[in-house]
């Protein structure tokens, strides 16, 4: 084991410099400048000689802010200095207000963090009791409902989705039920009892958390559902119920225990969600997330804060497909390490 995991180890290596050398080429190479942007509306009224001297000045200014930034050198030395720069836990500042990345990330991380852990809880709490209800009572009227519901659910895109819940449900134009927007209430106070503060909290997370995991767990329950029929006919299942074992332990130990490699190999891709797979409801629900924060560092083209949050997920893409790989070993003892290496 020890032998497959440095060599996993050394091709995420490689991997993760390839992402991040296509990704800061396609940064620097998009249309827009950071320091125009920076700069915009900075030129004003006046005469045609007062604009000449104020368009020299702008220019001039922005030619030293490039070469301050070292926008002005070529792109491969960019990425070497940001790179030397990252591995050493330095981030660079924002471009936008020159505040310092990782204090950015750092105040909006627990946010994206709770959001995403609560999500992958109710997802898996949902889908997983589901799917095997589905696959027990293949053809009843509770199968042929959940699978209806279960495909229309997924079908529907996220944006519109949180579109139509702030609509309906939060202030739009219906029930006023939920707020649309933040983390607290008008009338929060620090002072407020705990359980007070954690209800408030929630209550302005729970149309986020339905967002979130709609599409989710509807799509894991049907993965399962299906893993779990096609181990349902296999022999060494007939035989376990010709033996006499109940029908629970059939159930739980026997087909759901070989149906559950499915969803285990999803566990890869959730770690990234930590980051990247909450821009779109934290842009809607207006939420101080780190999504929302790397769709405004887009817009600024903000290079350092784009790449960080570009560079920390695809960090955490790469570790979750090594914990899948490591969880299925532990699930099926008939995958081995070292059949890999060899």
């Amino acid at each position: 084991m020890f032998q497959y995991l440095v060599q996993r180890v050394l091709l995420m290596m490689g991997t993760f410099l390839t992402i991040t050398v296509i990704a800061f080429s396609i940064m620097h190479l998009a249309p827009g400048d950071p320091v125009d942007l920076f700069f915009a509306g900075g030129l004003g009224a006046g005469t045609e000689g007062m604009q000449t001297e104020r368009l020299d000045r702008l220019e001039q200014a922005k030619e030293e802010l490039r070469k301050q930034l070292g926008l002005d050198r070529p792109l491969w030395e960019q990425y070497t200095v940001w790179l030397g720069r990252t591995l050493q836990g330095d981030l660079g500042r924002s471009l936008k207000d020159g505040r310092s990345v990782w204090d950015k990330i750092r105040e909006r991380l627990p946010l994206t963090v709770t959001l995403n852990s609560l999500a992958i809880l109710i997802t898996f709490g949902i889908a997983i009791p589901l799917g095997i209800l589905s696959a027990v009572k293949t053809g009843s009227i509770a199968d042929q409902v959940s699978t209806v519901t279960v495909f229309m659910l997924y079908s529907l895109p996220t944006f519109w989705v949180g579109t139509l819940i702030i609509i309906f449900f939060c202030g739009g134009d219906f029930l006023a039920w939920f707020p649309p927007a933040g983390l607290h209430s008008l009338a929060y106070e620090p002072s407020w009892p705990a359980m007070r503060r954690l209800a408030d909290y929630m209550h302005h997370l729970a149309m986020p958390l339905v967002v979130t995991t709609y599409a989710t767990f509807a799509f894991l329950s049907r993965v399962l559902r299906s893993s779990m029929l096609e181990v349902k006919a296999q022999d060494y299942v007939r035989t376990a119920r010709a033996k006499g074992v109940p029908e629970r332990a059939v159930v739980l130990k026997h087909i759901l225990r070989n149906s559950i490699i499915p969803i285990v190999t999803n566990i890869g891709g959730l770690l990234p969600a930590l980051i990247g797979g909450s821009v779109i409801i934290e842009t809607i629900f207006s939420l101080p997330g780190l999504g929302f924060l790397g769709f405004q560092a887009v817009l600024s083209r903000d290079y350092p804060v784009v790449l960080a949050l570009l560079s920390a997920s695809s960090g955490l893409a790469l570790i979750g497909i090594l914990v899948s790989d490591i969880a299925l070993v532990l699930v099926d003892p008939r995958i081995s390490f070292r059949r890999q290496v060899s």
